[in-house]
C-alpha cells in the first residue's frame, strides 16, 4: 500500500469548490475490502474511488466505490470523475469514450468539446411508492406541501432513491430530515436515500432545484449526486413532468449548504417503452497526492 497516488476533483462544478469532491486512487489491485473501505473513510469524501489496474479488461476499467461506511453498486459523481482521472492520468490524451466496470455493470461515459462529460445510465427500474403524510413526517414539511399530481416512487439506476415532488422551492429550504423516523422507513425499503425537487429554482436558466439527504451512507446532505439525478431524469420521463417526449434539462443542486452545483439530464422513452438516461457536468481537478 505504499506510495498510492490519488487525486482530487470537483463534480458537476462550474468553478473550482462549488461541485461534490471526491477522491480517485490509482492503482488498487493490491488492496483489501478492508483497507479500500479505511482509506475512504479516511478521506472523508461522500465516495473515494479506487481505479484497480491501469490496464483495461473486457473493454472497460475495473473501478469500485465506496463511502466512508460501505462499498456501493454505481454512483454518479465517481463515475464521471474517475473517467476523468482515467482520460487525464493514464491515457494522457483526448478519448471520445471511457468504460467503467462497476459492481452494477459497465458504465460508458463520453467526453465532449465543451468539456461536459456524459454517462449512460442503466435503464430505470419503479419500485414502491408512499403516502405523502409518512414522507412530510420524515423531512419536516406539511403534506400539503407535495405535489400529489405525481407519486412518491422509488427509482433506480444502479442506486434506488426515493423521488419526492414538492411544488414550491421556499419548501425546499425548510427540508429537514427527522433522521429516526428516516431509519424506521428504509429498513423496509431498497432505497436508502431521498431526492426531493421542485420547479422553482435560485437560477432562472435551471429548470428545476434538487436536495438529496444521505444521512444512511454517512453524509447529511449530498451537493451534487448524479446517480439520484438518473433515477430523477427517468421518473420525470415516466410521469411526463414536462409533457414532452425527450428531456433535456438542467439542475441546481446544494444551494442549500453553500456548494452550486450544476447538472444536466437527458432522457428519451423508446418505440418499446424503455427509458434511456444520461447525466452530464463538468470536472474541474483539485489537487494530487500520495498515500503512505
Amino acid at each position: 500500500m505504499n506510495q498510492l497516488t490519488f487525486d482530487i476533483v470537483d463534480v458537476f462544478a462550474e468553478e473550482k469548490y462549488a461541485g461534490n469532491q471526491l477522491a480517485v486512487v490509482r492503482y488498487g489491485s493490491g488492496l483489501s475490502d478492508l483497507q479500500m473501505q479505511k482509506i475512504a473513510r479516511e478521506m472523508n469524501y461522500s465516495e473515494t474511488t479506487f481505479i484497480i489496474s491501469s490496464e483495461q479488461r473486457n473493454g472497460g476499467y475495473d473501478v469500485r466505490i465506496f463511502t466512508p461506511k460501505e462499498e456501493v453498486p454505481f454512483a454518479g459523481h465517481p463515475t464521471l470523475g474517475t473517467a476523468y482521472i482515467i482520460q487525464n492520468r493514464i491515457l494522457e490524451e483526448p478519448v471520445e469514450k471511457v468504460v467503467l466496470n462497476l459492481k452494477v455493470g459497465q458504465i460508458p461515459v463520453t467526453f465532449q468539446p465543451n468539456g461536459i462529460l456524459w454517462m449512460r445510465q442503466k435503464e430505470p427500474t419503479f419500485g414502491k411508492t408512499f403516502d405523502k403524510e409518512t414522507i412530510a413526517r420524515i423531512l419536516s414539511i406539511d403534506a400539503d406541501a407535495i405535489d400529489d399530481q405525481f407519486p412518491i416512487q422509488e427509482v433506480s439506476t444502479g442506486l434506488p432513491f426515493i423521488i419526492v415532488p414538492l411544488r414550491r422551492l421556499e419548501t425546499m429550504k425548510k427540508c429537514r430530515i427527522i433522521t429516526d423516523r428516516l431509519f424506521d422507513l428504509i429498513k423496509d425499503t431498497e432505497a436508502k436515500a431521498i431526492l426531493v425537487f421542485s420547479p422553482e429554482t435560485y437560477n432562472p436558466s435551471n429548470n428545476l432545484n434538487v436536495r438529496v439527504f444521505v444521512d444512511y451512507f454517512g453524509i447529511p446532505e449530498d451537493p451534487a449526486t448524479g446517480s439520484g439525478n438518473g433515477c430523477l431524469a427517468g421518473y420525470l420521463m415516466k410521469h411526463q413532468y414536462f409533457r414532452t417526449e425527450q428531456l433535456n434539462i438542467r439542475v441546481e443542486q446544494g444551494y442549500e449548504i453553500g456548494r452550486q452545483s450544476q447538472l444536466y439530464l437527458n432522457a428519451e422513452t423508446s418505440q418499446e417503452g424503455k427509458i434511456a438516461v444520461r447525466v452530464g457536468g463538468n470536472v474541474i481537478p483539485i489537487a494530487k497526492g500520495q498515500l503512505l
